[in-house]
C-alpha cells in the first residue's frame, strides 16, 4: 500500500514548483495550477486502483507545434518545430501481472493489454490498443524491459488541435516502461522513432518523425530528414522575454473527410521526384526541375509542379530561419514565417480545399494579417485545409487578437502557448 498523503504532500514541496515551471512556464498561480491538477490525477488514479501496490509516478509528455516546414519531413527535408507547455500526464506504477490497464480521462472503459501477447492485432488498428502493444513490441525487440502497469491519464494536448496528441501519447507511453523497468535510460530520438514505428506500423498511419521527435526532444528543434537517422539541432530562443506569445487559432472546421487531401501533397511531391528519376524532392535541386519543367508538368500536373517549389523554397526558409535563430533575429524570424504561410497558401494550397465555400484557415490568416502585420506573424499549422493557424503575437496585441479572433471562430479559439524546454520525462518531484 503507498502512502497517497505522502505523495500528495510533495506536490507542495519547493521541487515540485521548480519541476512544474520547467515543465509549464509561469509562476506561483502556474505551479498552483498544476499542483490542483496533479493532485486531481492522483484521485482518479485511485478510484480506478485503489492506494494498493507500488507507489504511482508522474510522467508528462508535451505536445508540439510545426514552426516553419509545412509538409516537407515526408520527402526528407528540413522543419523547425518545438516542445509545448500543453502536456498529456501520467500517474503510472508497475504491477506483477505483466498486464497493462490504463484509464484515460474522457473514455468510459480501461485500456487493457496483456504483455504477453504483443502480436499486432488487426482489428485493434487505429486504436489505442494498438499504441500500447507496439511500444512494448519494439521495445521488447530492442532489448528493453517490459512490463505491466496501472496508469491514469489525462492530456491537455486535444485531439484535433493541430499539436499532435498522438505522438505526445505515444512518447509518454515509451517514457512510461522506460521510467519503471529501465532506469529512464532513453535519449530523445529513440524514443521519438520507437513511437514513429508504432504509428507506422501498429496503428497504420503513415508519418514522418518530425511529431515525435518535437514531443520526446523539447524545446526549439531543427530536423534534417535527408537520411533515415535524421539530424537534429537544438536552438535555444526566449519568446517570451522578446516579447512574444505563441498562440494557436482553432478555426473549429472539420477534419472530416479530408484524407485524400492529405495524401495528396506528399502523393504529387513524389510524383515529381518520379518523374526526374528519384524517389523524394530531396534526391534533386530546384535548378533540377526548373531546367525540366515542362517535361514533369507534362507528366505530372501543375498543381504538383507547385507545390515542388514550396518544397525546395521551404527547405531555404528553414535554413534561413536556423541562422536567424542563432543569431537572435527576431525580424528575420518573423519575415521567415509569414513567407513560409504565403508559400502554402499560394503554392502548397492547403490552406483550403479547392471548390468549397468553406476556407475557415484563409480567412484566420487573413484576418491576423490585418492585426498583426509590421509586428508579428501567422501561418497555416500543420497539415492545413483544416484545424489551425499558428501566430507569434506581440504582448500588448495580445488581448486585442484573442478578443478579435474568439468573436469569430468562438469563445476559446485561441489557445495561448509556451514553448516547453524538455520533451517527455518523469516529473521528479
Amino acid at each position: 500500500m503507498f502512502d497517497k498523503k505522502a505523495l500528495v504532500e510533495q506536490l507542495d514541496t519547493q521541487a515540485a514548483k521548480k519541476e512544474f515551471h520547467l515543465l509549464y512556464g509561469g509562476g506561483e498561480e502556474t505551479a498552483a495550477e498544476q499542483r490542483a491538477r496533479y493532485a486531481a490525477l492522483l484521485d482518479d488514479y485511485t478510484a480506478h486502483f485503489g492506494e494498493q501496490g507500488a507507489q504511482p509516478v508522474f510522467f508528462s509528455s508535451p505536445g508540439r507545434t510545426e514552426i516553419v516546414g509545412n509538409h516537407t519531413d515526408h520527402n526528407n527535408g528540413l522543419v523547425l518545430a518545438a516542445a509545448v507547455t500543453l502536456d498529456t500526464l501520467a500517474a503510472a506504477a508497475p504491477t506483477d501481472d505483466g498486464v497493462i490497464t490504463l484509464y484515460s480521462a474522457g473514455y468510459d472503459k480501461p485500456f487493457v493489454v496483456d504483455t504477453a501477447d504483443l502480436a499486432p492485432h488487426e482489428e485493434e488498428k487505429n486504436t489505442t490498443f494498438a499504441l500500447i502493444r507496439g511500444v512494448c513490441k519494439k521495445l521488447s525487440d530492442l532489448g528493453y524491459v517490459v512490463g505491466g502497469f496501472n496508469a491514469a491519464v489525462t492530456s491537455r494536448v486535444l485531439g484535433g488541435s493541430g499539436l499532435s496528441s498522438s505522438a505526445a501519447f505515444e512518447v509518454l507511453l515509451v517514457c512510461i516502461l522506460d521510467g519503471l523497468y529501465n532506469g529512464s535510460i532513453l535519449d530523445g530520438v529513440t524514443r521519438a522513432k520507437i513511437s514513429q514505428w508504432v504509428e507506422n506500423v501498429y496503428f497504420g498511419k503513415p508519418s514522418g518523425l518530425m511529431d515525435q521527435s518535437a514531443c520526446s526532444i523539447g524545446g526549439l528543434v531543427g530536423i534534417d530528414f535527408k537520411h533515415a537517422d535524421p539530424k537534429i539541432e537544438e536552438y535555444n530562443f526566449d519568446f517570451e522575454t522578446r516579447g512574444f506569445n505563441v498562440v494557436v487559432l482553432a478555426t473549429r472546421s472539420s477534419h472530416d473527410d479530408l484524407t485524400d487531401e492529405y495524401a495528396s501533397i506528399p502523393a504529387e511531391m513524389k510524383a515529381v521526384a518520379q518523374a526526374l528519376g528519384g524517389k523524394v524532392l530531396r534526391d534533386f535541386h530546384a535548378e533540377d526541375l526548373l531546367a525540366r519543367m515542362a517535361e514533369v508538368r507534362e507528366k505530372t500536373s501543375d498543381r504538383a509542379v507547385m507545390r515542388a517549389l514550396h518544397y525546395y523554397d521551404e527547405n531555404e526558409r528553414v535554413k534561413a530561419i536556423y541562422k536567424a535563430l542563432a543569431a537572435g533575429d527576431l525580424e528575420a524570424f518573423l519575415s521567415g514565417v509569414i513567407a513560409s504561410g504565403e508559400s502554402s497558401w499560394k503554392l502548397l494550397q492547403n490552406l483550403y480545399v479547392g471548390g468549397s465555400t468553406a476556407q475557415s484557415l484563409a480567412l484566420a490568416c487573413a484576418l491576423s494579417e490585418r492585426i498583426l502585420k509590421g509586428c508579428g506573424a501567422w501561418r497555416v499549422h500543420g497539415g492545413g485545409f483544416a484545424g489551425t493557424i499558428l501566430a507569434f503575437v506581440p504582448h500588448y496585441k495580445l488581448d486585442a487578437y484573442v478578443q478579435q479572433m474568439n468573436a469569430v471562430f468562438g469563445s476559446g479559439a485561441c489557445t495561448v502557448l509556451g514553448i516547453r524546454a524538455v520533451g517527455a520525462k518523469k516529473v521528479a518531484l
